[in-house]
């Protein structure tokens, strides 16, 4: 039955997949997040934590709320990187005061990058105060339409690109260390690994996909120095089909435990569970996909990055600024499944791992081989 219901999830995922190719909501834009039940959200100089008692800044009432009009490549339910910025959003505008403070609009499955050119034009003609385009596909596009914008800010990642060089001003660039929890989520694995085999389902060796693998090899290497990390990267962030294929190759080599990034882990995250391996997920949190398997998950938290935007439009500052999240400064969490019983030891060296890479202790090596 298991196995038939991970069969049903695949060919739901892979028909909405199919469906981004289709034009874009140009005459129409999303519906405004209010429309969808908001759930509870947990130099380039890096981003700077947010202070306790200090809201993102945003417009006065009698200017109206502040605009936002994200475009995402995936779905805002993917579980991995379009949520994690859609759940950020949510996150700030409920420290904004809710929908009066922050209207949000989205247009979501914009894996065409001529589709999502079109909407970010189109949001920005109507006048949002921040466009973000949530992929780093869409740089040339924003690269040839904030220029004619100029009053309008544009934010996009992962990357720390902002044009600047270019003579353009009003872009934001926001980039992840995602190499960090990689490298916790490595040293969990290695620790919890009898086989001494894991395996690595990448997408697209670019981006934060490849610094989190180069990350996860390194914390589960720097654990376990016989470990074996077989990568296999199936060149597609979408292709859900091929993720399971990639997945059930590793589980063929011995591997017991598995992790990948990108929206097309939903793939792999069912053979793990079919053959009961253990998942370390990253961008979001995917213990919900299957709670007996997922081990931890290294969490996205954009609103880090947002908050810091925010305030420098309300200031006059349309871009200009690249920020990066990271463990220390709150946009990387480190999100343990409360339903997997993890060992003590082992949560105690993950512990040690994360205030490592905070005190600088500990070095991730990202660098090309």
């Amino acid at each position: 039955m298991k196995k038939q219901l991970w069969i049903v999830l695949l060919l739901v995922v892979v028909l909405a997949l199919s469906a981004c190719g289709g034009e874009p909501p140009i005459d129409a834009p999303a519906a405004p997040a209010a429309d969808v039940p908001a759930a509870d959200a947990p130099a380039a100089a890096e981003a700077d934590a947010p202070a306790a008692d200090a809201p993102a800044a945003g417009a006065s009432a009698d200017e109206g709320p502040f605009r936002v009009a994200v475009i995402m490549p995936s779905a805002i339910n993917d579980l991995a990187f379009s949520q994690s910025m859609f759940d950020a959003l949510l996150a700030v505008q409920a420290e904004m005061g809710g929908e009066s403070g922050m209207e949000i609009v989205y247009s979501e499955g914009m894996f065409v990058v001529d589709d999502a050119a079109a909407a970010i034009r189109d949001y920005a003609s109507e006048g949002y105060d921040l466009v973000i385009a949530h992929g780093s596909q869409y740089g040339s596009s924003l690269q040839e339409i904030a220029p004619d914008f100029p009053t309008t800010s544009f934010a996009w990642g992962t990357t720390l690109n902002t044009f600047a060089d270019e003579g353009i001003s009003n872009v934001f660039a926001y980039e992840a260390n995602s190499q960090e929890g990689g490298y916790v989520n490595g040293v969990i694995a290695a620790s919890l690994s009898e086989t001494g085999v894991i395996g690595v389902v990448g997408p697209i060796k670019a981006g934060d996909a490849d610094l989190y693998v180069k990350g996860f090899i390194a914390g589960a290497q720097a654990t376990n120095p016989e470990i074996v990390v077989n990568v296999n990267w199936i060149g597609s962030f979408s292709d859900v089909a091929l993720a399971s294929e990639a997945a059930n190759t590793h589980v063929a080599a011995g591997a017991d435990g598995l992790t990948g990034t990108a929206q097309m882990v939903v793939g792999a995250v069912g053979v793990a569970e079919e053959n009961g391996v253990l998942w370390f997920g990253t961008q979001a949190s995917q213990t919900s996909l299957a709670p007996d398997i997922v081990v931890a998950n290294q969490v996205y938290d954009w609103s880090v990055v947002l908050d810091q935007m925010i305030a420098l439009i309300a200031e006059g500052t349309y871009g200009g600024e690249a920020y990066t999240i990271t463990l220390a400064n709150g946009g990387l969490v480190m999100d343990y499944n409360a339903g997997y019983d993890l060992p003590d030891d082992v949560k105690a060296l993950a512990d040690e791992a994360v205030q490592g890479i905070i005190d600088g202790s500990i070095i991730i090596d990202v660098s090309e081989e």
